[in-house]
Formats: structure tokens, C-alpha cells, sequence
């Protein structure tokens, strides 16, 4: 009978140990990693020509179009500004 008290109180003692150890690792914050932020092409159509600003986050492109008063423009994510031909 004394054992299976030792292992009663062993058992509590390691149970608590363990459950205690849980609120030790949740007290330790993780730094939060910058959100990943994508580079592309911007293209601005103003005055019915098409001209492409390459290497431009999607707000910073938006902020130039606005800036430049484009009639329309749009962003290529993770692209490079096209030349409309392929040099041949």
C-alpha cells in the first residue's frame, strides 16, 4: 500500500511539474516577423500611353498612379517591367 502512495504522490508531483512548465513557455513572446512584402511592375496609363515603373510595392505603385494622374493602372506582383517585345 506505501508504494502505490509513492506513486500517487510521484505521479502528482511530475503531473504538476508538467502543468507548470506550460505556463512558463507561454509567458515567453515570440517576435512577430514583418509581413512579406512583394516587389513588381507598375504600369500607369495616362494620356493613352502605357509606362511601367518596375520594382514597386503594390502601395507605393498606387501612391505614383495617384500622384501621376493616371487614367488606369495595375501591378504585376513579383514581376519586372515587360519591353513589349522579346528583341527579335
Amino acid at each position: 500500500m506505501m508504494t502505490i502512495a509513492r506513486m500517487a504522490v510521484g505521479l502528482t508531483l511530475l503531473l504538476s511539474v508538467a502543468g507548470g512548465s506550460n505556463g512558463i513557455a507561454a509567458d515567453k513572446t515570440e517576435v512577430p516577423r514583418p509581413p512579406i512584402v512583394f516587389v513588381g511592375a507598375c504600369y500607369c496609363r495616362a494620356a493613352g500611353t502605357l509606362e511601367c515603373t518596375g520594382g514597386l510595392t503594390e502601395r507605393e505603385c498606387r501612391q505614383r498612379c495617384d500622384e501621376a494622374l493616371c487614367d488606369d493602372w495595375f501591378w504585376k506582383e513579383r514581376l519586372p517591367c515587360w519591353n513589349w517585345g522579346y528583341g527579335g
